[in-house]
């Protein structure tokens, strides 16, 4: 069983988490881009399901972003992101079909097949 980084954002008490295979992932892209840059986790309306997750590297951190850290790996999230993915873990999956960021939502009624859309 692999631990999780956990951070409770105050007020929601519900924790965001990203797993080590994440946090593995996210660093060994953030080495390659250079310091001060972090990954950028979001949401925003859009895809087949109403909202969808948006993944993007960024190097501005805002007074109101939700920062997970570990093993060398930061994430950022966004106020309004939060909201959405209060109880989320943030995994990385390396199967048949791909490679990417997976997002385990307890807060989505529905998804579409890919997973990167979502409805509330």
């Amino acid at each position: 069983m692999s631990e999780t980084l956990t951070e409770i954002r105050p007020g929601t008490g519900k924790p965001i988490t990203i797993t080590d295979r994440a946090a593995s992932r996210v660093a060994e892209i953030l080495k390659a881009e250079g310091k001060g840059v972090s990954l950028r986790v979001s949401v925003s309306g859009g895809g087949c399901s109403g909202f969808q997750y948006g993944f993007t590297l960024d190097d501005a951190r805002a007074t109101d972003d939700l920062v997970l850290e570990k093993a060398g790996a930061t994430v950022l999230i966004d106020a309004m992101s939060v909201m959405y993915l209060e109880g989320s873990e943030i995994d990385y999956v390396d199967d048949l079909i791909g490679s990417s960021f997976k997002i385990q939502n307890p807060n989505a009624t529905a998804s579409c097949g890919c997973g990167t859309s979502f409805s509330v």
